[in-house]
């Protein structure tokens, strides 16, 4: 029993100490420091583990200000406080550290290092403000980094925030380490550190000994600097900031006029607003490269040079804040568009322009108290403007127009309708109460002009409506026109007034002229029968009939021409030495009426009427009935012996073809080679006019010989100019503001159009794909039948987005192009980065959320040698109001402007011969290394200094 009891107890102690092994204690990681030390290098473990790249896929986020720096975060716990721990790297460099153009991380360009880590607590401030804590952290992240082979420097903040100061540590392999430090100094710099030779014993004093004298020993230490300039802006210029409050205050001064000069005042849009200028100052970077200096004094001689003697110059624009916004907050034709966008809206279902100026009718309390309406003053100084002023306007239309412009349906930049539209964007905001009362009153004085006789300002008076344009400037063209003749008959027949109707003037005061040639035939008096009418083919959509041969036998010569001669009227002349058919007398070509105008909506109801009849070819004839009598009546006249034939053979040559060769007898019919002895002419009308010309020889039957003068003209002026202003009173709001629109958009992109930018192609191509989106997207607006949904607002609202964009493109090109007139090269090369960075942003001018405000344009663009002279003069020697305000404290001045910021970099290096230790770091150490090197940047005012040891452990 007892041996039992005994080997029973030996089991259970045995099971004890099975059980004690298993539940073993690592007591290692038994405080929490220690643990706080594993779980940072866990962290790192998988980071390095994860690599750059697929940290870049996972979760990584890029920095704000660089597309090439990428950051994760890790939090800890320790001691009951939080800390975060981020990891900043670049995934796609190939090991270079980043240089002075580069965007970099503070730390990177204060301790050139490239991959690093920054771990800090989570508090308010972000900084470890307890010096043994700051330690504590240090080592523990240290001695993480050697557990985990990792050789990232470790940095943390420290201090007060704005101090921006750091401690880290870094290991480099098994026998060095290099630990860094950085503080700033934000008032009263030491008068010493201001200046180059200062700055150099203070880097000395790190690795020489106190009793050696730094400005008599020589050191081989290594220096690089960057300085920059900034031009001054002239809107925040303070002289001319005093200046302004001073003139405000009801002041005189002699310099008035110069501050009152804008940057754009030469440019075409400074007739309607004045834009802010978009680089608002430029940034220049004067970087000496790395040498060696042996003394203080070579600093001295540093600090006395010229800009102009730096290696490398770099210049980048200050660009305005405004241009990243796109929410219509930045004044411009844009903003104006998507007001008269949004008055289009507002008319809709409106019957008349009236019911928005009726204070009854006029809608909302809301759309009241907006809508506001300009006083009388500003309504009279936009119709002087219109009709009073700049009489002598060029009418060469197109010469002002983008020839991609001219397939959007509006009016030309200069005419009349298009400066209203232009005039109606600024008036009263553009609100559709203000475009009412300023239409209501724009038609009152087209009315005026025309009882008054007086000519339409900004409108030709002759040619041929173009049918491309909006219908209102067609009526207003028509009108013109009219006013025109109403004109000239009131000037020939000063008792009858305007009531009866006029004879043709033109015509009869031709033939006055030629009162005196007109008993005579004059055979040297010849020309081409095209340059004398304007429908030599008209007959081509005719029909006649034809002579057969034994009917062009029987034509008899007239033996007695002096009584044809004697009743000859209305001829233009001898039509080369081509003879008449049934006389041996030269066929004279007659003066004709011009053809009488129409507008679209006139040849749209011709062509309802053609449909309405079926037959519509020999309908279409019918039509042209009164323009073709005319012609035949005319021709009569000016030649009494003639008959159908002739007619058929002056009007159009191509329906006459002679018996033997059809295509000689053509030719030489246009051009008038059938002299006397081939009298008579053998030929025949063409089989078109065989067949179909019934109908005109049955007109030229009817028709009487008269001369143009003596015809009942085809264009009554008065009836067509009552119909005009009719059409102009009575149409719908939305019919108006649909040209309007169209108009507007046109007008606005023609005057961006004249503004000069240069070679800069990119604009040039940008404004044509604005033109040829604007004729896609308004094309909905130019059929007068449909109806505007809210689709097409959406679409016009989209549109505005877009003209914004390319408005703020063409400011940058514009200012750019002022700035660099004598440099063209910097002004293209610096639009064009411009133009690669702003183009994501455009989007597809859905609104402003494509805008992605937190990157900046600051790629710099270096400066070539011959054009450092045309960047220097940019910085124009300060005035002496500047001068005195500022105490100079820096050196380097550039013509009396002393570097806004001074970036230096002081550097020392030590061979290292290889050794044991030596081999364990991969590839061997490099035959030197950077043992000390101090950044320093700042002012006169703020200096920051950035020092790294790598000392041996």
């Amino acid at each position: 029993m007892a041996s039992t009891s005994n080997s029973q107890s030996s089991i259970q102690d045995d099971d004890d100490q099975e059980e004690e092994i298993e539940h073993f204690d690592d007591f290692t990681l038994a405080s929490s420091w220690e643990r706080f030390i594993s779980e940072i290098e866990a962290v790192c473990r998988q980071w390095l583990a994860t690599g750059p790249k697929n940290l870049v896929k996972k979760d990584a986020v890029c920095l704000d200000f660089s597309k090439n720096i990428y950051k994760v975060r890790s939090e800890l716990k320790y001691a009951m406080k939080n800390y975060s721990m981020e990891y900043y790297f670049e995934p796609f460099n190939d090991g270079k550290v980043a240089d002075w153009i580069s965007t970099s991380h503070d730390l990177q360009q204060s301790f050139g290092v490239k991959d690093f880590l920054v771990i800090a607590p989570q508090s308010a401030s972000g900084v470890v403000l307890d010096a043994p804590e700051a330690s504590k952290l240090l080592s523990a992240v240290s001695i993480a980094m050697s557990n985990s082979s990792s050789l990232w420097p470790a940095f943390v903040p420290v201090h007060d925030p704005s101090r921006r100061a750091y401690i880290g540590i870094q290991n480099m392999g098994t026998i060095f380490t290099r630990r860094f430090e950085a503080d700033r100094i934000g008032s009263q710099v030491p008068i010493k550190l201001m200046h180059l030779e200062g700055l150099y014993e203070l880097f000395v004093s790190k690795f020489a000994y106190s009793t050696v004298d730094l400005s008599m020993h020589l050191f081989k230490v290594h220096f690089r600097m960057k300085l920059t300039y900034r031009t001054l802006p002239t809107d925040d210029d303070p002289e001319v900031q005093q200046e302004s409050e001073f003139l405000e205050s009801g002041g005189h001064s002699e310099f008035e006029t110069h501050n009152k000069i804008q940057w754009d005042d030469d440019c075409p849009w400074s007739e309607w607003y004045s834009a802010e200028d978009p680089v608002k100052g430029l940034e220049l970077l004067a970087i000496w490269s790395e040498r060696t200096v042996d003394s203080s004094l070579d600093m001295a001689e540093l600090e006395n040079a010229s800009p102009l003697e730096a290696d490398k110059w770099f210049i980048f624009p200050n660009l305005s804040p405004h241009l990243e916004s796109s929410d219509g907050s930045t004044i411009g034709f844009a903003s104006q568009l998507r007001l008269l966008v949004n008055a289009l809206d507002s008319s809709l279902g409106a019957q008349f322009m009236e019911d928005f100026v009726s204070v009854e009718n006029s809608g909302s309390d809301n759309m009241k108290s907006s809508a506001v309406i300009p006083p009388p003053t500003v309504l009279d100084r936009v119709l002087k403007d219109l009709f009073h002023e700049d009489a002598e306007v060029k009418l060469d239309f197109a010469d002002a127009e983008n020839k991609n412009s001219r397939a959007i349906k509006g009016a030309p930049l200069e005419s009349l309708f298009a400066q209203f539209c232009l005039h109606a964007l600024w008036f009263g905001n553009c609100n559709i109460r203000a475009i009412a009362v300023l239409w209501i009153e724009f038609v009152r004085e087209i009315r005026w002009c025309w009882e008054e006789s007086q000519p339409l300002p900004r409108m030709p008076t002759n040619g041929t409506v173009d049918l491309s344009t909006c219908l209102i400037y067609q009526k207003l063209h028509m009108l013109a026109i009219c006013i025109e003749k109403k004109h000239q008959e009131n000037k020939e027949h000063p008792d009858v007034g305007d009531k009866k109707t006029s004879p043709y003037i033109e015509g009869k005061a031709q033939i006055t002229k030629q009162s005196s040639s007109l008993l005579e035939v004059t055979e040297d008096s010849s020309g081409e029968r095209d340059s004398l009418t304007a429908r030599n083919d008209l007959g081509s959509h005719g029909v006649a009939t034809s002579l057969s041969n034994s009917e062009q036998q029987n034509f008899a010569s007239p033996t007695d021409t002096k009584l044809s001669e004697y009743i000859r009227m209305g001829s233009a002349g001898v039509v080369g030495s081509t003879m008449l058919l049934n006389s041996c007398q030269q066929m004279h070509a007659p003066f004709t009426q011009d053809p009488p105008l129409m507008t679209e909506d006139m040849h749209e109801e011709r062509l309802k009427a053609v449909e309405a009849f079926g037959d519509s070819f020999s309908f279409s004839a019918q039509l042209e009935k009164e323009i073709l009598s005319s012609d035949m009546s005319a021709f009569k006249a000016a030649n009494p012996d003639a008959v159908f034939e002739d007619f058929i053979r002056w009007h159009s040559p191509r329906d006459w073809e002679n018996d033997d060769n059809g295509e000689l007898a053509v030719s030489q019919a246009k051009a008038g080679e059938v002299s006397k002895n081939e009298w008579p002419p053998r030929g025949r009308l063409s089989e078109r006019m065989s067949d179909h010309g019934s109908s005109w020889r049955k007109i030229w039957n009817e028709a009487p010989s008269l001369p143009a003068f003596k015809q009942k003209p085809l264009l009554d002026p008065n009836r067509e100019g009552e119909k005009v202003l009719h059409y102009l009173e009575t149409m719908r709001p939305h019919q108006l503001l649909e040209q309007m629109v169209c108009t507007a958009f046109r007008a606005a992109a023609d005057t961006l159009n004249r503004t000069a930018f240069g070679g800069l192609k990119l604009m040039t191509s940008k404004l044509g794909q604005l033109c040829l989106t604007m004729a896609s997207t308004l094309k909905s607006l130019q059929r007068n039948s449909l109806s505007v949904d809210s689709e097409i607002i959406e679409d016009l609202t989209r549109l505005c987005v877009i003209f914004e964009h390319v408005e703020k493109l063409l400011t940058v090109a514009a200012s750019l192009h002022r700035k660099f007139l004598q440099a063209p090269r910097l002004s293209e090369a610096i639009f064009s980065d411009f133009y690669n960075f702003y183009l994501p942003k455009m989007g597809t001018g859905s609104g402003s959320h494509d805008i992605d405000k937190s990157q900046e344009f600051t790629k710099k663009q270096q400066i070539m040698a011959r054009e450092k002279e045309v960047v220097a003069s940019m910085f124009t020697p300060p005035t002496a109001n500047q001068s005195w305000r500022k105490v100079l404290s820096l050196g380097n001045l550039l013509n009396g402007h002393e570097p806004i910021l001074r970036e230096i970099i002081f550097s020392k290096r030590d061979h290292v011969s290889g050794g044991y230790y030596a081999g364990s770091y991969a590839g061997g150490y490099p035959q030197e290394i950077e043992t000390y090197r101090m950044y320093l940047c700042g002012t006169s005012n703020d200096l920051r200094v950035a020092l790294a040891v790598a000392s041996c452990d």
